[in-house]
């Protein structure tokens, strides 16, 4: 650089600096921006197609109101380029200044069109994340302007602020134009620093704005040049894969993995991540701006309109007074690109967002897309999500409900129309619900007739071309795509099956319990039955029988308190045996006593053997329990003494038979007190086992009698049992029922409630 050129460029920033230190208030210094946040500011934007959808957003507002949009890649002056080229209206001096300027935006809504830009940032940001420096062409009605944002520019000079030149070309009489005199220093900087170094070539892009093919005269051009590499220094975008379309490299893909706004489980990675041309086809919810890239239409669509099986359902939030609508289908192309699309203000802020049952490893939700605008929440700087508030976290939260609400639903009418199919519902083939397309001339959409494929269409299509002849015409307007947003959210039935199943269930329950009960009430009644027969039974032999003398009590009672437990155990099945034995055993008429029982005691007597009783010694007196008290009479005592004597003077007789016998009493039986035996579940381990043996003319043993009396207190027990069960099931059967009739009794009240919100809404309608 010549000293002549080092004294003008520091005399230029000298008068600048000047410039904008006379801007003050009341002697009170103005903020300035330092250079440097050209570029802190530009990395907002991790995913260069966020870049790209900033500079598209410009042209697509209201105030622009562009037709067309343009992107293509350029090379000038052996410098890889990007252009972005719009038909709108076009920048005069004030908005070409406010474009390069920080945080103004008086966009306004313009025809029901709200703009998408609110922070006045996106030029800057944008274009800095692509290049580091980018350069302006515009033409309006009144004007021709020329702007530059420049890195490269600022450092050359070593601004310590943000200066942007700006030049103003009037049209003169003769058709030329010419620089007004206040802009030629920002002429001069232009000129020495962007790829242009003549007036005339500024002239010639100016020109490019409006070609002679182009109806429209107005416009802006935006040309950026030192592209961003890689480390390895190559670009950061593929223009050669596809000659029609801007990709982004896998290797880049991969380093921006971690910090990618829209991360995948799995490794089918939907194609508007890396692809241009497909991420611009669904940018826009509702397109009214063709885009060109690389010198071929986009064809863009009616995402809501390009799904099967479709679905509308509505959000309704506390904080906002209108239902938000939802429009849920199946993807048409891929089922391994599926979540939830969220817009605002008409521009798409994340794309397939999968959100609930779709997260899971389990195949749920597969397929099935999710459209939402959500103009109630608030978009980040960089538009790539939504800044994490209550609100947001509340929509998604209910997002996730009614995505698997939906594919559970698609899944149950897909079971009950086809029982026998084994394919999924998201492997099936399926079409578009409805086929629309868009009108190169007006660009309005207009809705084709069932059966038509769209891909089978013309490259070009106008409206004169559409079967239909009430839209045959670009004069006629488009036909409202939104019409059936006024309907109701689409009916649950698979909910209503749900509940249609819980109620044969509970019937069912109720049924089971009922049967239940009347077969406990059925063997209570037997039981009841079967313990009056065996009373009326027992009493029947009480009163026929002439005599019910007892037997003496064995040995085994006496010498089972004196040995312990073993001893009793040994008795007691001893007991069981003879009380067995008796039962089976057969009575005589005849006076003769009956032989009911042969055993052997030398296991009872083997266990503690009697001492001798001397005359220095007392002997001891057996302990007898009060059974044995209330039923021992004078022969019975007299058959123990002799048992007693027996075992004391035959020391040597353990293994001798013992033959128990009945003899025909003498005693008178109405004068006899008989009382029930205690059962054996009911005696204690040291309590006396007390063993008598009755007998009678009838037939009947004694032995029966006592399995008579243990027969009824074990019936008497059950039947207490079974008693006390039959009134807890009932208390049971009362608070479920009275639980199921407080659920009915909610859900009356909640549709209540439902019909008269209803009611109101018709009626203020």
């Amino acid at each position: 650089m010549s000293v002549a050129d080092s004294l003008g460029l520091k005399l230029n920033f000298t008068s600048n600096h000047r410039e904008m230190a006379a801007q003050t208030e009341r002697g009170v210094p103005l903020s300035s921006v330092s250079p440097r946040f050209l570029h802190s500011n530009s990395t907002s934007h991790t995913w260069p197609f966020g870049a790209i959808a900033m500079l598209i957003d410009n042209a697509y507002d209201p105030d622009v109101s562009a037709k067309q949009f343009w992107i293509d890649k350029t090379v000038v002056k052996d410098q890889d380029c990007l252009t972005f080229m719009d038909n709108g209206y076009g920048l005069d001096l004030r908005t070409m200044h406010k474009m390069l300027s920080f945080g103004f935006s008086d966009k306004t809504t313009v025809k029901g069109v709200q703009p998408i830009g609110i922070y006045g940032n996106g030029f800057k940001s944008g274009s800095m994340r692509l290049g580091k420096d980018a350069i302006v062409f515009s033409k309006s009605k009144s004007t021709s302007c020329v702007g530059m944002l420049s890195q490269t520019y600022l450092e050359k000079i070593g601004a310590e602020q943000i200066i942007v030149p700006i030049v103003c070309f009037d049209q003169t009489k003769s058709d030329k134009l010419s620089v007004r005199e206040e802009d030629k220093a920002s002429l001069q900087d232009i000129l020495r620093y962007s790829p242009f170094t003549t007036q005339e070539e500024l002239l010639t892009q100016l020109d490019v704005i409006s070609p002679p093919w182009s109806t429209g005269k107005t416009g802006t051009r935006i040309i950026i040049w030192n592209l961003r590499r890689t480390s390895t220094g190559a670009l950061e975008f593929d223009f050669e894969k596809d000659r029609y379309d801007i990709q982004i490299p896998s290797e880049v893909y991969d380093e921006m993995t971690d910090t990618f706004p829209q991360p995948q489980l799995s490794s089918h990675i939907p194609k508007s991540t890396y692809s241009l041309r497909a991420y611009c086809s669904i940018l826009y919810l509702k397109p009214q701006m063709q885009i060109i890239i690389r010198g071929q239409k986009v064809k863009s669509q009616l995402v809501a309109k390009s799904l099967a099986w479709t679905r509308k359902d509505h959000y309704k939030p506390n904080f906002l007074n209108k239902p938000v609508p939802i429009t849920f289908g199946y993807n048409t192309e891929s089922k391994d690109q599926y979540g939830v699309m969220m817009y605002h203000k008409n521009r798409l802020i994340k794309a397939y967002e999968r959100v609930g049952c779709q997260l899971k490893a389990n195949n749920q939700g597969v397929g099935v897309i999710g459209i939402i605008e959500c103009n109630f929440l608030d978009p980040t700087h960089n538009k790539q999500s939504f800044l994490e508030t209550d609100k947001y976290r509340k929509t998604m939260s209910s997002l996730a409900i009614k995505v698997e609400e939906y594919w559970k639903e698609m899944r149950y009418k897909w079971s009950r129309d086809n029982p026998n199919s084994t394919t999924a519902v998201e492997d099936t083939m399926k079409r578009p619900d409805q086929s629309w397309i868009q009108c190169d001339d007006c660009l309005q959409w207009r809705k084709l007739p069932d059966g038509i494929d769209c891909s089978k269409l013309p490259e070009k299509w106008v409206c004169h071309m559409n079967p239909d002849p009430q839209f045959r015409s670009c004069q006629v307007e488009q036909e409202p795509e939104d019409s059936d947003d006024e309907r109701p959210s689409y009916r649950k039935t698979y909910k209503q099956q749900q509940r249609g199943n819980k109620k044969q269930q509970e019937k069912k329950r109720q049924k089971d319990e009922e049967e239940r009960k009347r077969q406990n009430e059925q063997v209570v009644a037997n039981l009841t039955r079967q313990n009056e027969a065996l009373r009326r039974q027992l009493n029947q032999t009480t009163t026929h029988s002439p005599s019910a003398p007892t037997t003496p009590k064995t040995r085994c009672n006496t010498e089972s308190q004196q040995q312990g437990g073993a001893a009793r155990a040994e008795c007691s099945a001893l007991t069981s045996s003879i009380i067995s034995q008796a039962a089976c055993s057969s009575s005589s008429t005849s006076g003769l006593p009956v032989i009911s029982h042969v055993s052997s005691v030398s296991g009872l007597l083997r266990a503690k053997r009697t001492q001798p009783v001397t005359p220095q010694q007392t002997p001891k007196r057996p302990r007898v329990s009060g059974s044995q008290k209330r039923t021992s009479l004078p022969i019975a005592a007299a058959a123990a003494d002799d048992d007693d004597a027996d075992d004391a003077d035959n020391g040597e007789g353990d293994d001798d038979p013992v033959i128990l016998e009945t003899k025909k009493p003498d005693v008178d039986l109405s004068k006899v007190k008989t009382e029930n035996v205690q059962s054996d579940a009911n005696v204690g381990n040291d309590a006396a086992v007390d063993v008598t043996v009755e007998s009678n003319d009838a037939g009947t043993g004694p032995a029966a009698l006592d399995i008579l009396h243990l027969h009824v207190q074990r019936l008497s027990c059950q039947l207490q049992d079974m008693q006390k069960r039959l009134q807890e099931l009932s208390q049971i059967i009362v608070k479920k029922e009275c639980s199921h009739q407080a659920s009915q009794t909610e859900e009356t009240n909640q549709t209540r409630e439902g019909y008269k919100s209803l009611f109101d809404k018709a009626k203020k309608k």
